[in-house]
């Protein structure tokens, strides 16, 4: 018992110091805030009872398993997303080419943007963003003058009236809105489309299609150009690859490159070569437009997931070339099968079958391939939910 009792007077304690470093850290921001312009009525109602979160915790959180990039797709890029992008798109199509007309910014490819940040207004994010930036700027561990000017961005954009801060919420570092912009990003780009005299990319779907073509467009997107396409490589490609190796169609061509129907490449524009999943996956020609993506958030799957969408989006055919996998990748409606057959037998996935791999569903799927002789980590590809359908 007394060294319970000296393990709880310890971390009281440390509890006591981490408060009281908050609290001095919170200060601090508050005249760097008022120094800014930020007034004192906005800063008393942001920040006198702000109390920390757990935000900290996520910087440097690596994933409990990397995910394939065929996982990645599947789950971003499936029919259901499609389908609900196309009435997202005919609901708002008079706002996306509104952003269009006015950004050059193809309407397909900001609506595709929205899809994969927010699932089309439907997933924002339930952190308070001045609470999750405060707790990143004062008690993480790195990136906190980051994550300081991204804190003064958002007092701003609340003492400007441009969000209510009752209604500002997004993700665990501090995104919001439909298209989860920064608040240095919204300071910056975020335009009102509606004709409100409000900037408002949270309740305004105009505004938030507007801001997304205008950050398109000031990350280098052309006009007219297509973000790339898939091609068919000759047989032992050994060739150059990577999207910063841009050269014209002509030259790729040389190698041996097609469109993957088979067809010659023509065309101008500068384009690089994306494997990725190496040369015996799916491989596309990519231009300035693709970057324009990765600049949005810089991970090649990410940006592909945005480009093959805002192409389904348009009608077009998903990719072509198998994954080089043999357990492909399940779609938002095949996890929340695995995390309902799960349930039924008898696994905890966190009460909730809504297509989120979360702890609990990983920590299930682990459970479950260890019982029936399969690896035993924590990916649910095609081959667990077939054996989940096969004990029905």
């Amino acid at each position: 018992m007394k060294v319970l009792s000296l393990s709880l007077a310890a971390l009281l304690a440390l509890g006591a110091s981490a408060r009281a470093d908050f609290d001095s850290c919170k200060a601090r921001l508050k005249a760097e805030a008022a120094a800014n312009g930020v007034s004192a009525a906005t800063l008393s109602r942001a920040l006198d009872d702000l109390e920390p979160n757990d935000a900290p915790s996520f910087l440097g959180a690596q994933p409990e398993f990397s995910t394939p990039i065929w996982d990645y797709i599947a789950g971003l890029v499936d029919e259901e997303r499609v389908r609900d992008g196309q009435a997202a798109f005919a609901k708002y199509r008079q706002a996306a080419l509104a952003a269009q007309s006015r950004f050059g910014v193809d309407a397909a490819a900001v609506v595709a943007v929205w899809g994969v940040e927010s699932n089309f207004g439907q997933n924002f994010g339930t952190r308070p963003v001045i609470q999750s930036l405060a707790s990143l700027a004062c008690l993480g561990s790195r990136r906190n003058d980051y994550f300081r000017g991204e804190l003064m961005a958002a007092l701003k954009i609340v003492d400007h009236g441009d969000v209510k801060l009752e209604e500002f919420n997004g993700s665990w570092a501090g995104a919001f809105g439909n298209t989860q912009f920064m608040p240095s990003t919204f300071l910056r780009l975020a335009v009102d489309m509606d004709g409100d005299g409000r900037r408002d990319v949270v309740e305004s779907v105009p505004d938030a299609l507007g801001s997304t073509a205008n950050f398109l467009r000031s990350s280098g997107w052309v006009s007219g150009l297509p973000w790339g396409f898939e091609v068919a490589l000759p047989a032992n490609y050994k060739g150059p690859s990577g999207r910063g190796g841009k050269q014209p169609l002509a030259a790729w061509a040389k190698r041996g490159l097609t469109r993957i129907d088979g067809s010659a490449l023509s065309g101008s524009g500068a384009y690089g070569l994306l494997l990725p999943a190496g040369p015996h996956g799916p491989a596309f020609l990519v231009s300035r437009n693709f970057d324009a993506f990765y600049s949005y958030n810089a991970a090649e799957s990410y940006a592909l997931a945005i480009a093959l969408l805002s192409d389904r989006l348009k009608g077009k055919p998903g990719i072509q070339t198998a994954w080089p996998t043999d357990d492909p990748g399940l779609t938002r409606a095949e996890r929340r099968e695995v995390q309902a057959r799960l349930e039924q037998r008898g696994y905890d996935v966190g009460g909730k079958h809504d297509g989120v791999m979360g702890t609990k569903t990983r920590e299930a799927v682990k459970a479950y391939k260890a019982s029936v002789g399969m690896k035993p980590d924590s990916r649910a590809g095609q081959k667990v939910l077939e054996s989940l359908r096969g004990g029905q």
